[in-house]
């Protein structure tokens, strides 16, 4: 059976293209409150998994052993515009490593923030590693290898402990075997594990309620929350949505996009983890379902609902910039 649409494009007056997707939210005991579609399923999580993988930079030791500011923590769980922000704050960090962007084993591409990317280009600047959007997350993970003495080189691979550290985090928090799941690369080259949504969903409603995790974990991942709710700047970025929603919610809703449709959140009010995949991998999409099911939930306050609003029906514009439709809920049900 197909999975339900979530969102529609429209043309004019008329539905273009119909983006179907799956949804998963969950309460702490991984029971599964709403689903749409199937959330049984795997899927690579991508990127939206990040404040997970941060767990092992802060319960071992190495963020105290580092001095590590909360606007470094957040970088950690970031995907971010690769702006002057982000990457001073990844160049002064991995200079406290005594490493370099040479260290990162993470590929280049141009920052994600336009303008910053057109600066670059204007001054005749390549793109460097501390640009991938990934970068943060790839310099904390140096960060514990570094702590705990390990061989830097190779931190990307699959057998490397800084990977086989996350994979026991979020197997634990997401009650699955990691290391019996398919696997694959990520985009910026660490593995990327097929998990089903409701898995994922239960991992974060546990973030959003920690009160049955040890207590180190609940610590850690108490101060993972407070990190991201006090920089959603370093978590994305100018014009991001993950950074607007935070901005306005704080602690009480956290959000983490990844690639290719993939949205996650941790709504602390209402003690539910949610995972959303759009099929189509439609990043668009991905953020017009997110916004629709906080809604749904009412994990939005009135105010914070009318300064989202424009972001829950996205222009569609040609290359004239004349509006030609847009992409809008389809509706939960």
């Amino acid at each position: 059976m197909s999975n339900p649409v979530l969102v529609n494009a429209l043309r004019g007056e008329i539905i273009e293209n119909r983006h179907r997707g799956a949804i998963a939210v969950c309460d702490p005991k991984g029971r599964l409150v709403h689903a749409w579609g199937n959330v049984e399923a795997l899927v690579y999580p991508r990127s939206a998994i990040k404040p997970l993988q941060a767990l092992p930079l802060v319960e071992s030791g190495a963020a105290d052993h580092f001095q590590l500011g909360e606007d470094e923590i957040a970088l950690a769980c970031s995907s971010h515009n690769a702006e002057p922000e982000h990457t001073d704050t990844v160049q002064s960090w991995l200079a406290r490593l005594k490493l370099d962007a040479e260290a990162l084993e993470c590929g280049a591409h141009p920052p994600l923030h336009v303008k910053t990317a057109e600066s670059l280009l204007i001054n005749g600047i390549e793109p460097g590693k501390i640009h991938n959007n990934c970068s943060g997350k790839h310099t904390g993970m140096l960060t514990t290898s570094r702590f705990l003495e390990e061989e830097t080189r190779g931190y990307i691979e699959r057998e490397h402990p800084a990977q086989q550290r996350w994979f026991d985090a979020l197997g634990e928090m997401a009650d699955v075997d990691m290391r019996a799941l398919p696997w694959s690369r990520d985009g910026c080259g660490i593995p990327v594990i097929a998990v089903p949504l409701k898995a994922i969903a239960t991992a974060f409603a546990r973030v959003a309620v920690p009160d049955d995790l040890p207590a180190t974990r609940g610590e850690a991942l108490d101060r993972i929350t407070g990190a991201i709710a006090s920089n959603p700047f370093m978590v994305a970025g100018t014009g991001r949505l993950c950074t607007e929603i935070m901005a306005l919610t704080g602690r009480r809703v956290l959000v983490k996009t990844g690639a290719d449709g993939v949205y996650t959140a941790m709504l602390r009010e209402q003690g539910l983890g949610v995972a959303l995949k759009i099929d189509d991998g439609t990043g668009t999409a991905a953020e017009v379902a997110i916004l629709a099911l906080l809604q749904h939930l009412q994990a939005l306050h009135p105010d914070e609902r009318e300064q989202l609003e424009q972001r829950c029906r996205v222009p569609i514009r040609n290359t004239r910039g004349v509006l030609t439709g847009y992409r809008e809920s389809a509706g939960l049900r």
